[in-house]
Formats: structure tokens, sequence, C-alpha cells
């Protein structure tokens, strides 16, 4: 009987402990996730270098064992003001505070220290996958008639697969997403200038070491490096000067809002984003687009980016 790779379960939970198995549940953990790539079994080859009578190969020894697992999550807040979303805990896995206001808002923010971390379990077919300990990183990337995702690529301590009973995963508490467009996205500004956006990512850059140490393994995050990158329209250099902001190395606010409807409204918000060379100019439909790079800076200190759902 072949394994069937469309059957996937996917469930993940913050540990309390690190690195020990908070075991997650089909009815409280379940991930609604897409385009999922496992590497389970990565690591380095130690070979032995024997000195023999004979010449051929003599083996090695696998060291440094870890996993690695990316996937997609559509971005659709919980549709209740104050409530967390279903991937939530996907971000605090990757250095992110999550500040809730009771009734009001969920935001997110990076931190650098405090980090949180998953314990990620895949079935494919009635095999089961166990990442512990996992700490990865997210782009969130948003275009033009297009479902806007959250991409997460985590690594996480190795556990030997196994068969496994599958849960039942319950996913009612992921919400269907909105596509981007003039009606769900009514606002994209650059140092408050409205632009026509195509598309947009915002990269999280952490760098993530799996670090293998004697009275010590883990997985940690250990610095961040955000950039954004969008697709605009061009417009004249008296509107909006993209040359002469990264010329002077200048800063500007960013922002972002999708959705319209209280509880489902996502802004992304970079009030010191600084304008990068602009890499040149790209022709969609005869029209002059502006390929448009910006890294976000922070001022007091882990302020560079939010993402506030209200």
């Amino acid at each position: 009987m072949p394994v069937f790779w469309k059957n996937k379960i996917l469930l993940a939970k913050i540990e309390t402990a690190y690195g020990t198995d908070a075991a997650p549940t089909g009815a409280a953990n379940a991930v609604l996730a897409t385009d999922v790539t496992l590497s389970p079994m990565e690591g380095n080859d130690v070979a032995r270098n024997l000195d023999l009578p004979w010449f051929g190969s003599q083996g090695s020894v696998a060291v440094d064992l870890h996993a690695k697992l990316s996937f997609k999550v559509e971005l659709a807040p919980s549709g209740t003001k104050g409530t967390p979303p279903a991937w939530g805990p996907l971000l605090r896995a990757c250095g992110m505070a999550e500040v809730i206001v009771a009734n009001t808002s969920v935001t997110y923010n990076p931190i650098s220290s405090g980090f949180e971390s998953l314990s990620l379990h895949l079935w494919v077919g009635a095999t089961q996958y166990k990442l512990s300990g996992a700490r990865g990183t997210c782009t969130l990337r948003l275009g033009a008639s297009a479902i806007p995702y959250l991409e997460f690529e985590f690594t996480g301590l190795f556990s030997q697969p196994a068969e496994g009973a599958r849960p039942t995963p319950t996913l009612t508490s992921w919400k269907a997403p909105r596509v981007a467009s003039t009606l769900n996205t009514p606002t994209f500004t650059i140092a408050g200038t409205p632009m026509v956006l195509r598309s947009f990512a915002l990269a999280m850059g952490n760098a993530i070491e799996p670090r293998f140490l004697i009275g010590s393994e883990a997985v940690l995050i250990t610095d961040h490096a955000e950039t954004i990158e969008a697709t605009v329209e061009a417009v004249p250099l008296t509107t909006f000067n993209p040359y002469a902001l990264a010329a002077t190395g200048s800063t500007v606010a960013v922002s972002l809002v999708h959705g319209t409807t209280a509880g489902a409204i996502a802004t992304i918000a970079a009030p010191a984003a600084q304008m990068q060379r602009p890499a040149g100019l790209e022709n969609a439909q005869n029209i002059v687009e502006w390929p448009l790079r910006l890294v976000p800076t922070p001022t007091a200190g882990n302020d560079q980016w939010t993402l506030a759902l209200t």
C-alpha cells in the first residue's frame, strides 16, 4: 500500500520547556497549511578515515541531527477583536511577541530575547514525524488578486519517525482569507504617499542556528534582519522620489492595511524603513513599475515593524 502525499495532518503547540514535546492534539493544535515541505533528517556525516590494508568505503557517523519543515498558512485574522488567530503560535516561535488587548487588538512585534519554541507533529499517511524545540523565520507575502500568506520555515530537533495513530484535526479556528484587492486592501502608503501596489513581502529574516554542543543541543534565533520588498506603479518624482530617499539613507513610514471588517483587519506598519537603491524599472502591461526594497530599522528597540489585528 503506498503512502499518499496529500493525506497530511499538521499540529503545532508552544512548548513550556524547551525541547520537551508539548503533545499537541488534533482538537486544539491543528494547522491548516499548504505547500508543506519536510526534510526529516538533516545533519552532518563524520567519516571514520580508518587506515586499513585494503581499499573501500568505511561508512560514516551521523551527527547534529535536526529536521526542517516549511509551509504556508493563509493570512486571515480570527474574526474577533482581541482574539489571537490560529497561526499565532507559529509567529511566536519565530521570535515574535504577542500582545493582546482584550476586545480590541492582537499585535505582533519582533523581540530580542525570551524566544519561544514549538513542538511540531506531521503525519503523512500513518507515518508521524516530530520536531521539538522548533524555531523559525517567516515571510508575509501579499499580491494583487491573490491570497495573502505567511510563509514559515522551521528547524527543530530530530526524533525518529514512527507509524502512529492519526488524530482528527479540528480546523474551525482557521478563517477563510480575503484576496488582496482594491476592495479588500484599502491602504498602502510609503512616507504617507498612497501607492498602487502589485506585490508586497515582509521577510522577518531570522538567523536560525542549530547548535550542537556537549551539554546543550538547541535551535537558536541569533539575529533579525528584516526586509520589505514592494512592487508599485511608478509616479512622478515630484510626488515620490525613491532615488533621493535612497541617496540620503532616509527612513520613511510604510503602512499596509488588509481587510475591512472589524476582527479581520491586518495592519503592517514599519515606522522607520530605510529606502534602499531601486533595482531598476519594470514594464507591466506597458506601465512602468518600481521594484522597491526597504529595511525596517528599530527606534526604541524591537519596534522595527508590527502586525496589528483589529
